[in-house]
């Protein structure tokens, strides 16, 4: 079974100058298992950057760069309605997209606020270490509020 590791990059979303200036990089380290879902993707990533409310999300996997029209999407099926989907996240396992080494794939979050990550993979390995999958292995930067009115 592959061990993904990724590196998840924060590129846009609702974050005052203030924030920005303190953390210029806003990342995390994930390790997940081959056999897990996109959904558990979206729930480490939910939790590594400290947020509490859920809203639809997709990943958009071998386009170039975020809402690339070419990239296969993969959301919901509440999020289906908003676009034509390649795959719900319930039921679409790491391993099926077929991702290598250095290749990146786009992750959006709430479609209103509307954060964009770029998740890279670093790291595939063939065997699976103990432990429970998936998990934060490293942070970097503080986690921006996840609404700019929550930080008055």
């Amino acid at each position: 079974m592959n061990i993904y590791t990724l590196e998840v990059f924060i590129l846009s979303g609702p974050m005052d100058r203030k924030f920005v200036k303190k953390n210029p990089v806003v990342s995390r380290t994930l390790e997940i298992r081959g056999d897990q879902t996109l959904e558990e993707l979206h729930e480490i990533i939910f939790k590594a950057f400290d947020r509490f409310e859920e809203h639809l999300y997709e990943f958009q996997v071998g386009g170039n760069g975020p809402n690339d029209p070419k990239a296969r999407r993969y959301g919901s099926s509440a999020s289906d309605e908003v676009t034509e989907m390649s795959g719900d996240v319930t039921e679409t396992v790491m391993d099926a997209l077929k991702l290598k080494k250095d290749e990146s794939f786009g992750y959006w979050f709430d479609f209103g606020d509307d954060w964009w990550h770029q998740i890279t993979v670093s790291a595939i390995e063939k065997e699976t270490p103990k432990g429970e999958y998936p998990k934060i292995t490293d942070r970097v930067g503080q986690s921006p509020p996840q609404y700019m009115e929550a930080d008055l």
